[in-house]
């Protein structure tokens, strides 16, 4: 996606916001807010308990790994720079 796309998008997206109604506005940055914070708790809960389990470790970091993909993911969301 080319800068001009991104800015394009990054409009519409703040466009839909400000006719959108502002209860459902207020949900969607809440929820959006509650999954990254949900995500981030369950990528470290799963370091932690990787750590602690050197015995089965290894698809415990995997999990962790995935976690730490959707965060990433969500980082690069037009989304969570308009929120």
């Amino acid at each position: 996606m080319t800068t001009a796309d991104k800015k394009a998008n990054e409009k519409i997206l703040r466009d839909a916001f400000r006719t959108m109604d502002a209860h459902k506005a207020q949900e969607i940055r809440e929820a959006y807010y509650k999954a990254v914070e949900g995500l981030r708790t369950l990528a470290d809960m799963l370091e932690i308990a990787d750590a602690e389990q050197p015995q089965t470790a290894g698809p415990l970091l995997s999990e962790h790994l995935f976690a730490c993909e959707a965060l990433d993911a969500m980082k690069n969301s037009l989304l969570g720079k308009i929120l």
